[in-house]
Parts: structure tokens; sequence; C-alpha cells
């Protein structure tokens, strides 16, 4: 059952790409690099990486940030960019499995949602819904459990 958490504000560096559910791995394949820079620069992620969802296109299409928190000072080259998670309270799920159930644990979580008449912070922008906080924490590295039905994902939705 979903919790709500308060969570602070958070620094990340991460890319940006707008792209269909069967483009993922174009995203995600972006994290090894990006915590690789930081380790170039001689520093140490400050969390778990993420994707952060920023827009729900029409027709299963998504902006979608791939993310890892930092603390300090850093300028990425681009496309990367720095960016912050807004502090607030956070609807929080833990999903463990593989990620192509990820869509059905986060339908049950705005169920969850809708039941218990949360109110998320998202609006309808001119491209689709514009969430402020949208973010799958990525709690697993998938060097050290290579096994995706024992990955644990936080799924993480900010409250208005």
């Amino acid at each position: 059952m979903p919790s709500i958490v308060d969570r602070p504000a958070q620094r990340y560096v991460a890319e940006r790409a707008t792209l269909g559910i069967e483009e993922f791995p174009r995203i995600a394949d972006r994290l090894p690099p990006l915590i690789g820079t930081l380790a170039g620069h001689g520093l140490v992620p400050a969390g778990a990486p993420f994707f952060r969802y920023r827009v729900l296109h029409p027709g299963m299409r998504f902006t979608v940030e791939a993310g890892v928190p930092i603390e300090g000072d850093f300028t990425p080259e681009e496309p990367a960019f720095i960016g912050e998670l807004p502090a607030g309270k956070y609807v929080l799920e833990t999903y463990v499995g593989a990620p192509d159930g990820l869509a059905a644990a986060t339908a049950e979580v705005l169920a969850w949602g809708a039941d218990e008449g949360v109110t998320w912070d998202v609006t309808d922008g001119p491209d689709g819904e514009e969430w402020g906080g949208r973010l799958e924490v990525l709690r697993t590295n998938p060097r050290e459990v290579p096994d995706p039905s024992e990955w644990v994902t936080d799924l993480l939705f900010r409250l208005a």
C-alpha cells in the first residue's frame, strides 16, 4: 500500500528525451555515461538514479529525464543539464520486479490516489499532462542483481 513521504529538494544531472515506450532504452542507456561523467570529476552520486516523467503526451509518448542526484557544484557538458527535484509530499510505492510490470504498478498507485482523493502535482499543458514530480527511482544496480524479477523501483508522485 502506498505511503506519503516528505522529500527535500534534490539537485541532479540529467539528459532529456521525448520518446515512445519502445524507444525507452535510448534514455535509459544515458544513466551509465552520466554516472561515469560524475566519477570522472571525482563526484559520487548523492542517491539512486531515476527517471523523471515531465510530460505524458497523447499516444504513449513521454518527455522523460534520466537523472542522477548530486551534491555540490558541477557543470555538465550538453546535452546534460542540471535540474532540481522539488521538495514536498510524495506518494511512495515500492515495486519489485522487471520493468515490464511498472506500467501496471503505476496504474495501481494512480487508482489508489483517486480512491483516496489525493491531488497530484500535474497540470494539463499544450503537449499533454505536465508533472511536477513523477519518478521511478532505480534502487537496484543491474550489474549487482542481474535477475530483473528482483529489481527494486520506488515510484514517487508529488502531491499538489
